[in-house]
């Protein structure tokens, strides 16, 4: 499960002992100031209990119980005691939801005077809002589900999968390498050693990056690939599936499981575990993390040096961290976190294809003028204050932002912790960006009609909206900014 989900499943527990204890308690005619006495406890904190917003400890649970004359395991049931309790449970539940979230609407407490009627009518009004979009969004379903249990693994794992790291060790033991960063001889030692010789052509097809003869142990590349990146990456990239003993994948999911781990293979390649461990510890102990830093000595592109520090920051250093790849229309591309940090996703929860609040320093780093130095910016959300460096970087499909951040706390160990550009963005907790002013909405919502610009890699995984991949802010502003006064 995602954190969003963990969070939920205990909201979820809560809310049902909650009930149950509020009900047993109205049964024996008891208020909630006779039972806060009876426990010993404020009557807020019983509150609180009943409202689900806290879960009692095992020894309070246990006063309760008696105090209800009920048990504990009575109170630990899943299922709540009547009909009722049942809808304002999952009413709640929703209300907790992303689908409440996306549209703005504000928790509100269910009282006794709410017909059950009402609670029915919400209920399958939000239950029929939740059909709809997955009905809109039944094409990329597979890949978001896809995408979300890719995710809900590399998280498992803090994004460090030891077997392909030990891949990549006996891969670099056989061609000799001593350790450090790679050269191009090195790359083309590896292919030599996988039987596989290395041409260079003009006339590669444009929708591939490599193409190899099995056969005939070729592995054919653009020529043009030194104009436009990393030869290494490229050859790698090719070599890895090679590696693995990668087939014609048979679904998405197989598919995308591919591509994670034949980049996973090449950063390993590129940047040695055992050797660039000790240079992020001693980068530590200095406290002197950069992300720039680990692309200069290694040689690599910041998005390859970004990505090979989530795989060691958290299994080397004990740093959590989050990763973010959003280009420059708003949508985000990529998506790592394990430090509780809460990114938009869909009913799905899948991240990518996601609007990219435009308060965080994703999108901020946009609108910085200085490319030649990295960006950072504190962010505080609704859950704690986040710190990120970023850079944007160019490719085929425009520009896109990578960046890597931590919580406040482990910013003390990176370079970039001085830094007075503060954002805060409560994407998490409200409507923040992603519904644009009243004002500019009642304005433009009939008058607007976008042309969507969204990055082909994401066709397979669009989200959901009138305009999907559209940032609505950004389009009012412009049509107030040009219309005719």
């Amino acid at each position: 499960m995602t954190i969003t989900e963990d969070r939920a499943a205990d909201d979820a527990d809560a809310l049902t002992i909650g009930r149950r204890i509020r009900q047993l308690r109205t049964q024996r005619g008891m208020t909630l100031e006779e039972l806060a006495a009876a426990v010993a406890r404020a009557p807020s904190q019983l509150s609180m209990i009943e409202t689900g917003k806290r879960e009692p400890k095992l020894t309070l649970l246990r006063q309760i119980a008696k105090a209800v004359g009920s048990s504990v395991d009575a109170l630990l049931e899943a299922e709540p005691l009547d009909e009722r309790a049942a809808m304002e449970i999952s009413l709640e539940r929703a209300m907790r939801g992303q689908t409440f979230q996306a549209l703005g609407l504000s928790p509100f407490r269910i009282g006794k005077s709410v017909p059950d009627e009402a609670l029915r009518a919400m209920l399958a009004l939000q239950g029929e809002i939740e059909r709809l979009r997955d009905e809109r969004a039944a094409t990329p379903e597979e890949a978001r589900r896809a995408n979300v249990e890719l995710r809900h693994l590399m998280r498992q794992q803090n994004n460090h999968f030891p077997d392909l790291e030990e891949q990549a060790r006996g891969i670099l033991a056989a061609v000799g390498h001593p350790g450090g960063p790679l050269t191009q001889r090195t790359a083309s030692d590896i292919a030599a050693h996988l039987g596989f010789t290395l041409h260079y052509v003009p006339d590669l097809p444009q929708t591939t990056r490599s193409v190899a003869d099995l056969k005939n142990g070729r592995l054919y590349l653009s020529s043009r690939v030194a104009a436009k990146g990393d030869a290494r990456t490229a050859v790698l990239q090719a070599l890895s599936s090679r590696i693995l003993g990668h087939t014609e994948p048979t679904s998405y999911a197989e598919f995308l499981r591919q591509r994670v781990e034949t980049n996973y293979l090449t950063g390993a390649l590129l940047i040695p575990e055992a050797h660039v461990a000790r240079v992020l510890r001693d980068a530590k102990a200095a406290r002197a993390i950069s992300i720039e830093d680990l692309r200069d000595a290694y040689s690599v592109s910041y998005e390859t040096a970004a990505h090979r520090f989530t795989n060691l920051a958290t299994v080397h250093l004990g740093i959590p961290v989050h990763f973010l790849k959003v280009h420059e229309s708003g949508t985000i591309t990529k998506a790592y976190e394990n430090d509780d940090v809460n990114f938009p996703a869909d009913r799905l929860g899948a991240i990518e294809g996601q609007m990219c609040c435009r308060r965080w320093t994703s999108r901020v780093v946009f609108d910085v003028d200085d490319r030649f130095n990295p960006y950072y910016q504190y962010t505080d959300t609704g859950g704690g204050t986040y710190w990120c460096t970023a850079r944007v970087e160019n490719s085929s499909e425009g520009q896109h932002s990578v960046s890597v951040g931590v919580r406040f706390d482990d910013t003390k160990w990176f370079l970039g912790r001085d830094t007075p550009n503060r954002g805060v963005s409560k994407h998490s907790v409200e409507v923040c960006c992603r519904r644009a002013p009243a004002d500019l909405e009642a304005a433009w919502r009939e008058n607007a009609w976008p042309n969507v610009r969204t990055p082909r890699t994401l066709l397979a995984t669009l989200p959901t909206g009138a305009f999907p991949g559209v940032d609505t802010t950004e389009v009012y502003e412009f049509l107030s900014a040009h219309a005719p006064r």
